[in-house]
């Protein structure tokens, strides 16, 4: 069970921390757009909005959030951020007017992004250097099974359909966060990074350019995550013959082949030429699940639209788990030691880039331009995994130490 559970320590801590913020935040996925909807009694527009607001927010405040835990120590950080997390679901359960919707939806999306960079952190100066990327999957893989297990609680939610069901979810996403933080004080704080004499206030990070193209071209692949939530089920209803339930049996499929092969896949990544190498191999199978999934939009019948689409949902994850070794080995091993959390920040905002632009990219890409689209996506992430290997050798020959922020 080594390739599901890590090993005893800081990894085995995290990783339970990980399985318990998980299991939460699927029971709020599942069901947060009902509650806001059938009992807050906001329309579907209204919570599209503030949601929309709110990750922007949440993208903005990784960077700042991140510092802190560079100076506060990230342990520390990441405490206080779980129990504000907490706070805010709580403050779901009561709030009813819309602006203050708004308000206690940015608290929420500000600790969960400062929460991620913390974790990161914590991550990188609890583990050695060299066991980052393998400790990272691990955590992917326990994140996978959390949202499993908790997207079942949700659906159970679900099925009752009454507001205290959905009160209950929300209650327990509180309760989780707030053991994650009983949980993370186990784990010795990693000591704060110094403050230079002399620093000027602004953020480093904001300033190492080959850095940001690695995040910029990480963002393009990150694609991976709009395209399985929102596009691919649109375009089997729209475009294909396959029955509608099949959208959520290849998201089980995919959650499920994390869960078991993440941590085997990250095994080929241990150093940034291997990182950039695997990228550009995901990048690659990217394009051939694109291929495959476009071949499902020809009248093909029931059964072979389902069998294609599983095909090319096999192809998918397994680019998918290969893009996700390559990034973290990317963005742990490009980072400065004492700027882990605003490092680890700035790199979080690629996949809440992909999130913000994916349902416009796939709207449009997918249902309107067909093959087409599945063609332009397709080299989207070819273009973006193999552009990954000059971007590397570039952030590498910069490699000086950044000014003091």
């Amino acid at each position: 069970m080594s390739w599901i559970v890590p090993p005893p320590g800081p990894a085995r801590i995290l990783a339970s921390a990980q399985l318990t913020n998980s299991i939460g935040d699927g029971a709020f996925y599942a069901t947060s757009a009902l509650y806001f909807t059938r009992v807050v009694g906001l329309s579907a527009a209204q919570v599209g909005v503030a949601l929309t607001v709110a990750w922007a927010m949440g993208m903005l405040a990784g960077v700042p959030l991140g510092r802190v835990a560079d100076r506060w120590g990230p342990r520390r950080t990441a405490v206080v951020l779980a129990v504000a997390t907490a706070a805010a679901l709580s403050a779901f359960l009561v709030v009813r007017a819309y602006p203050l919707f708004i308000l206690v939806a940015c608290l929420y999306t500000c600790c969960q992004a400062g929460l991620t960079s913390a974790r990161q952190a914590l991550l990188a100066g609890s583990v050695p250097a060299e066991t980052r990327t393998t400790v990272r999957a691990h955590l992917q893989s326990t994140s996978n099974a959390g949202l499993a297990v908790g997207a079942g609680l949700g659906g159970l939610a679900l099925s009752f359909d009454a507001p205290p069901a959905y009160l209950a979810v929300f209650a327990v996403d509180a309760a989780a966060f707030l053991l994650a933080a009983v949980v993370l004080r186990r784990l010795p704080e990693v000591a704060p990074a110094p403050v230079a004499t002399g620093q000027t206030r602004r953020l480093a990070v904001l300033r190492d350019r080959p850095y940001a193209l690695i995040m910029f071209l990480n963002a393009i692949m990150y694609l991976n995550m709009p395209l399985l939530s929102l596009g691919l089920p649109l375009w089997i209803v729209q475009h294909t013959d396959a029955p509608k339930p099949v959208a959520a049996a290849l998201l089980v499929v995919n959650m499920l082949s994390v869960v078991a092969f993440q941590v085997r896949v990250a095994r080929q990544v241990d150093d940034l030429p291997g990182a950039a190498k695997v990228a550009g191999r995901a990048g690659w199978i990217s394009l051939a699940a694109c291929l495959v999934y476009a071949a499902s939009g020809a009248h093909l019948g029931a059964w072979a639209a389902v069998a294609v689409l599983v095909a090319a949902a096999v192809i998918q994850v397994f680019g998918e788990m290969m893009q996700g070794a390559a990034a973290w080995e990317l963005g742990f091993s490009l980072a400065p030691a004492d700027k882990q959390g605003e490092y680890q920040g700035f790199f979080g905002m690629g996949p809440q880039i992909a999130r913000m632009l994916g349902p416009v990219l796939m709207t449009t890409l997918l249902l309107e331009w067909g093959t087409a689209g599945w063609l332009t996506l397709g080299a989207l992430f070819l273009a973006a995994g193999l552009a990954m290997a000059p971007a590397v050798r570039l952030a590498q020959r910069t490699r000086h130490p950044v000014p003091a922020s």
